[in-house]
């Protein structure tokens, strides 16, 4: 026998040899409590009738007690099926399969992991929710590298391809928005812990559908929404100028962002004199609560690019990046708030001392660069390329946004 045969034997056996024992095991015991059987048949009496039932009782307690070991090497076996092996043919063994303790719908799968490296887990993503019947949510490493944990929800559980939008859904708190459905539960933001939003996604990711829920929300919140849009507003029909102020220019941009910074200076006064800590404090004492303010940029990248400006535009593209980073950084506290959005993949576009406080990252489909803008890894890039609405958190958790229809949209 060759060595690659041997080789073949060899891990054939290592998987199914448990299989075959616990085979044979039953086998036996079956033939045991059918020759036990035949005998209480024969002699007919108390004692022999309660052997069998013993024998039969047995034989169900077995049967359960090897349901595991069972599913343990068919989950591996599926594995070598699909192909799942490092490169001398080795599958990841199922070692225990248990609810998560929290949340009992998350199905938590831990197997040793026969040196597969994790982003060839997350590759095989796919393949490994076929051969499991599930939906998986997380995979990540155990406490060292030799266990890799996959944490699931039932294949029937997986995020549709759809949501529609209801104010049913609207919360109550004071300015919790919500953006979609997970898995397990509903995605929201809640801007008076979370103040800033950076969102990103490749065109026709819904990352502009996503962006008008967020801000629908905001007005019927009584927010005052101020839109900076450089495309002239297409993406944002009528209603949306009725009901906010738009910017389409450098120069419009500019007078809001002054607008909002007197008003950021201004509430500091109020609020030092009132000795509050911030707005929501602030309103829940005064007589004449003050609004929160929303600043959307729909192209972030596309109003700080300073690529072929004049000496002139240079400087108001100066004033600009200044008044984003005071609000970035001062704006919770006085209820001045950013949602940013790009889908441009180029990092120097977007300041850093604007984007590491943008506190709430989203992004959809998107290429493994612009992933790791918005959300500092490059999980975004798995989003099937097909998917409209489904993004996704630094956090790793994937969710279908609400689809808002604007005909509907009521103050």
């Amino acid at each position: 026998m060759d060595d690659s045969r041997l080789h073949k034997l060899t891990t054939w056996l290592k998987y199914h040899y448990p299989t075959l024992l616990k085979t044979i095991s039953l086998a036996a015991y079956l033939a045991f409590a059918g020759w036990l059987l035949l005998f209480s048949l024969r002699y007919e009496n108390y004692i022999t009738y309660g052997i069998a039932v013993v024998a039969c009782v047995g034989l169900v307690a077995l049967l359960l007690r090897f349901r595991r070991p069972f599913n343990k090497y068919s989950v591996t076996e599926q594995l070598i099926t699909i192909g799942f092996t490092n490169h001398i043919g080795e599958a990841p063994e199922l070692l225990r399969k248990y609810r998560d303790r929290e949340r009992p719908q998350i199905l938590v799968f831990e197997f040793r992991n026969p040196s597969i490296a994790l982003s060839q887990w997350e590759k095989s993503q796919e393949i490994l929710e076929a051969a499991l019947n599930v939906s998986i949510i997380d995979i990540s490493y155990h406490v060292d590298k030799r266990r890799v944990v996959i944490r699931t929800v039932p294949a029937k559980s997986s995020i549709p391809a759809r949501l529609n939008w209801s104010d049913k859904l609207l919360t109550s708190d004071e300015f919790t928005l919500v953006l979609g459905q997970s898995a397990l539960c509903p995605v929201t933001v809640d801007l008076t812990h979370i103040p800033h939003i950076l969102l990103g996604g490749s065109t026709g990711s819904g990352k502009t559908a996503l962006l008008r829920l967020l801000l629908m929300q905001a007005l019927k919140k009584h927010a005052s929404v101020i839109i900076s849009d450089f495309k002239g507003g297409v993406d944002f029909p009528r209603i949306w100028h009725e009901h906010c102020t738009m910017c389409f220019d450098e120069q419009s941009l500019l007078e809001q962002l002054d607008f909002l910074a007197a008003t950021l200076e201004e509430r500091r006064g109020l609020l030092v004199d009132s000795e509050c800590r911030n707005l929501e404090e602030y309103n829940s004492k005064s007589e004449f609560p003050l609004p929160r303010y929303i600043l959307a940029c729909d192209e972030v990248a596309e109003v700080l690019d300073n690529t072929g400006r004049s000496k002139e535009q240079k400087e108001v593209l100066s004033q600009i990046e200044a008044r984003l980073s005071l609000i970035a950084r001062q704006g919770r506290a006085f209820g001045i708030h950013l949602i940013l959005s790009t889908q441009r993949p180029s990092a120097d576009l977007i300041p850093g001392q604007i984007r590491t406080n943008l506190g709430f990252r989203v992004c959809g489909r998107a290429d493994a660069i612009l992933s790791q803008i918005i959300l500092d890894n490059t999980a975004a890039e798995q989003i099937p390329k097909n998917a409209r609405g489904r993004f996704m958190l630094s956090d790793g958790t994937t969710f279908q946004a609400y689809w808002f229809n604007e005909e509907d949209f009521e103050l």
